[in-house]
C-alpha cells in the first residue's frame, strides 16, 4: 500500500531507513502527524493509532476505511470529465464550500485526492480561514487514482484495530505506555524564513509547538515508550534533543519549487 496523496514532507524516499531502524517489536504504533502515511502503510502494524489536527486529511482517512467505493467512484467521474483552469477552480470552490461548512464526508475525500492530482507540485496549503488556495497545475488528463491500491488500504483499515483521531498531538498521545512505539513526523522547523511547510493546517506549527513536542518526547522517554522522529538538521532541533541518538541524512524535497533547492539534510532522532 502507498499514499492517496502527495505530501510535503513524506517519507516514501525513506521509508527502507524508516523501517530498518524501527524496533523489532511492539505492542501499539502511534503516529500523531499522520499526513500521507508512507510509513503507516508501508508497515501496516495490527494496532495502530494514526492522527492529525487537518480535519479533512484525517476524514480521508476515516472515508477509506467505511466508504471507499464512494470514493473511487467520484473520483472516476471527476477523471473522466475533461480538465481545464476553469474546471479546477470550480471544484476547488466546492472542496472549499465543504470545508467551510466543515462538511466530511466521502465526495470530500474524493475532491481533495482529484484536488491534490491536479494542483500545483501536489502541495496541500490552506489560508488564513482554512480554505484551499494551491493554483491549477494545467494537468488536463490522467487518473487521480489507483483504484485497487485504496480498495487495499480500506480493506486494511477495517480489517485491522486502527483508531483515526484528529486532535492536537498531546492529547492523541495520551495513552501511550511503555511497551508502544511512537513516530513522530511533525511539520519541520523551518531551514530558513522563507522555507516554510506549516500552514497545511490553518493554526500553523509554531516554535512553541516543536518546544511542546521535544517536552512530550522526553516524558514518554521516561516511561520506556520507543520513539522515533523526523525533522530538519538544524542547530534548534538538535539543541532540542541533546542527549538523544541523532543521524543526519540526506533527501530530495520535491515539492520545493525552486528546483535548485530540492536537496536537504534531515534528522532521524531515536531513544533507543
Amino acid at each position: 500500500m502507498s499514499p492517496v496523496l502527495k505530501w510535503a514532507g513524506g517519507k516514501t524516499q525513506l521509508l527502507d531507513t524508516i523501517i530498518e531502524r524501527m524496533p523489532k517489536t511492539y505492542h501499539r504504533y502511534y503516529e500523531p502527524f499522520i499526513g500521507g502515511g508512507a510509513v503507516f502503510l508501508a508497515v501496516s502494524p495490527a494496532i495502530a493509532v494514526i492522527n492529525d489536527t487537518n480535519e479533512q486529511l484525517i476524514n480521508l482517512y476515516q472515508q477509506m476505511k467505511t466508504n471507499a467505493p464512494a470514493i473511487v467512484e467520484i473520483v472516476n467521474c471527476l477523471d473522466g470529465m475533461p480538465c481545464n483552469k476553469d474546471v479546477y477552480y470550480r471544484i476547488r470552490e466546492r472542496y472549499n464550500e465543504k470545508i467551510a461548512s466543515r462538511t466530511v464526508d466521502a465526495e470530500c475525500a474524493a475532491l481533495m485526492i482529484w484536488l491534490n492530482k491536479h494542483c500545483f507540485n501536489g502541495l496541500y496549503r490552506v489560508n488564513g480561514k482554512g480554505l484551499f488556495n494551491v493554483p491549477y497545475n494545467n494537468k488536463t488528463t490522467g487518473k487521480s487514482i489507483d483504484n485497487e491500491n485504496l480498495m487495499a488500504i480500506a480493506e486494511y483499515l477495517q480489517t485491522s484495530d486502527i483508531t483515526i483521531a484528529c486532535a492536537d498531538f498531546e492529547v492523541a498521545c495520551r495513552d501511550i505506555r511503555s511497551d508502544d512505539f511512537v513516530y513522530f513526523d511533525s511539520p519541520y522547523v523551518p531551514v530558513s524564513e522563507t522555507a516554510d511547510f506549516t500552514d497545511y493546517t490553518k493554526d500553523g506549527f509554531l516554535l512553541e509547538d516543536h518546544q511542546r513536542l521535544a517536552a512530550l518526547f522526553k516524558r514518554l522517554d521516561r516511561i520506556g515508550a520507543k520513539i522515533m522522529l523526523s525533522n530538519n538538521d538544524v542547530p534548534f532541533v538538535h539543541s532540542l534533543y541533546s542527549g538523544y541518538k541523532i543521524e543526519s541524512l540526506e533527501v530530495k524535497r520535491m515539492i520545493n519549487r525552486n528546483a535548485s533547492k530540492r536537496t536537504g539534510r534531515e534528522v532521524l532522532i531515536t531513544n533507543y
